[in-house]
């Protein structure tokens, strides 16, 4: 028969007094009730024998001595038996001397809501390593296909030049010999999609070289900026006769740039500006030497969207639809922007009803 109830019986935890060697002299009714078993079945076994084998374990090798070393241990989780169940638990004790006889005071409270958010976060975890794992192995898949890529096209492009060198030079010869006036014309087609074809590789080139981490190659040294300026210009104007270019060289002083870079970079920008400015309108090109060098180029037409003002300069990226049949893989202002890095400068776009400026600039020296 169990002992009358006492106000232990009631309260939310399991409190149990037990003889050093686990042995249990005293147990409130709250505790027989996670096992199934009454006051008087439990009095006289040993505590760790209602628990599983990883808890006897414990209690054998860390229970005792600790509780002998410091007196008291706090919040060890432990799992009782429960018929064919565990339940899990939260352990408090305090070793003491009653008389003569050392005991230890348990208190035990149920932690099934925090073995649940335990296991929870074991779960959670063990995906995120997954998610991890595998967003890496995505990633090291995905550069190793982009460098594939970009190592391919640094190849084909530069193979590619020496058949569009021997297509050029052999249209240049054809033309000093006697052919017909259809016959030139021919031969002028060719020509220019010989030199459109390697103005690509030229840029396929660029852009795979600053991918791979190189950057655009440039040689610094003083020059006139201007004069280059106007240089490239003029060559431009030699392959678009009826587009006005009007240049507007300011102020005057010491700069140092890579030329032909330079001039890369403005047959890029007027490039540009001829295929998605407004036709018959003229193209403004603005060199400035001054404490930051700077070239800009003007055009009228359609304001450009903020949203997309934001990615112009990426590769692949076009600023909408081009007039006439150009056609283009949306390199060229990319280029700009890392010919502008190699000079130390910046590259920006500015839109508004007025037209559309790009600028580059840099430090003088």
């Amino acid at each position: 028969m169990d002992p009358p109830a006492t106000q232990l019986d009631f309260i939310p935890c399991g409190v149990l007094q037990t003889l050093e060697d686990g042995t249990i002299r005293r147990v409130n009714r709250t505790f027989c009730a996670w096992v199934n078993a009454s006051a008087e079945m439990l009095i006289g076994r040993r505590f760790q024998d209602l628990l599983t084998i990883g808890g006897k374990i414990f209690h054998h090798t860390h229970w005792a001595p600790l509780l002998r070393l410091q007196g008291s241990i706090s919040e060890v989780k432990l799992e009782l038996v429960h018929g064919e169940e565990v339940l899990p638990i939260l352990v408090n004790a305090i070793r003491r001397d009653d008389g003569g006889t050392i005991v230890h005071e348990i208190a035990a409270y149920v932690a099934r809501d925090r073995d649940r958010y335990e296991q929870e976060l074991v779960q959670a975890r063990r995906r995120l390593e997954a998610a991890v794992a595998e967003l890496s192995l995505l990633h090291a898949t995905a550069k190793d296909r982009a460098a594939f890529a970009e190592q391919m096209m640094g190849i084909v492009s530069h193979d590619l030049r020496n058949p569009l060198s021997a297509i050029r030079l052999g249209a240049e010869i054809l033309e000093k010999s006697d052919v017909s006036e259809p016959q030139r014309r021919v031969l002028a087609r060719i020509a220019g999609a010989v030199d459109r074809s390697t103005h690509l590789i030229e840029d396929l080139l660029d852009f795979t070289s600053a991918r791979v981490g190189n950057g655009i190659a440039v040689t610094l040294r003083p020059i006139d900026l201007h004069q280059c300026i106007a240089a490239a210009l003029d060559e431009f104007r030699l392959s678009h006769p009826t587009r006005e270019i009007v240049h507007v060289p300011r102020d005057d002083g010491p700069s140092v740039g890579d030329p032909r870079r330079l001039a890369q970079l403005v047959g890029n920008l007027v490039s540009n500006a001829n295929s998605y400015g407004a036709p018959s309108t003229p193209i403004t090109v603005t060199s400035t030497i001054g404490e930051r060098c700077s070239i800009a180029v003007h055009n009228l037409g359609p304001q450009i969207p903020s949203a997309l003002r934001e990615t112009m300069f990426e590769p692949m990226t076009r600023g909408g639809k081009a007039s006439g049949d150009t056609r283009s893989v949306g390199l060229g202002l990319f280029i700009v922007r890392e010919i502008a890095r190699a000079h130390r400068g910046t590259a920006s776009v500015e839109s508004l009803e007025s037209g559309t400026t790009f600028r580059v600039e840099w430090r003088a020296p």
